[in-house]
């Protein structure tokens, strides 16, 4: 159908008014981890917040009151979620995947690439968007918990201190 009744459309109007409203306040209020897609669990809070704004706007079954509640709710649920992971190591192993290694002093780690469900191509492309040309040049390539490839070139690894927490991760050269 294309139109059923002005009132809809002025419902959709004033509730999706309010509704931006409420998820504003609620974001502010809950910090700004709930902006930050850092992980899965992040992403599914993200994924979740949208599909019930949506049900909010378009659904007159569902009155105002129940829809901000119910986002008000998810983003409770990730402020309490993301202090217990930011405090206790348990919660966070649940919550976050570890960053793994998927190539190490310019040679490919097949094995991580396959339980990572990545390709050889993905990891040479991040190290060429990088701006090297030589696989050789890189002390590492870490896929990160939020997916994101990270490219640490031999020459800045330092003394790999930023990389304690990541599976199977390189030495420095002087260790």
């Amino acid at each position: 159908m294309w139109f059923d009744t002005w009132s809809e459309i002025v419902r959709v109007l004033l509730v999706g008014i309010a509704s931006y409203a409420a998820i504003v306040v609620f974001i502010r209020v809950s910090g700004k981890r709930a902006l930050a897609q850092l992980n899965a669990f992040d992403f599914v809070v993200t994924v979740a917040l949208g599909s019930t704004l949506a049900t909010i706007l378009l659904s007159s079954d569902v009155s105002y009151a129940e829809g901000a509640t119910a986002l008000g709710l998810l983003l409770g649920l990730q402020v309490v979620v993301s202090f217990g992971s930011a405090r206790w190591k348990r919660i966070r192993k649940l919550t976050t995947a570890t960053p793994a290694v998927l190539l190490t002093d310019g040679q490919i780690d097949d094995d991580a690439l396959k339980r990572a469900r990545l390709s050889d191509g993905d990891v040479r492309q991040a190290v060429r968007r990088s701006g090297y040309g030589d696989l050789g040049a890189i002390a590492a390539v870490v896929l990160e918990s939020n997916g994101e490839l990270s490219v640490i070139p031999a020459s800045e690894l330092g003394t790999g201190s930023a990389l304690p927490d990541v599976d199977h991760h390189p030495q420095s050269p002087g260790r």
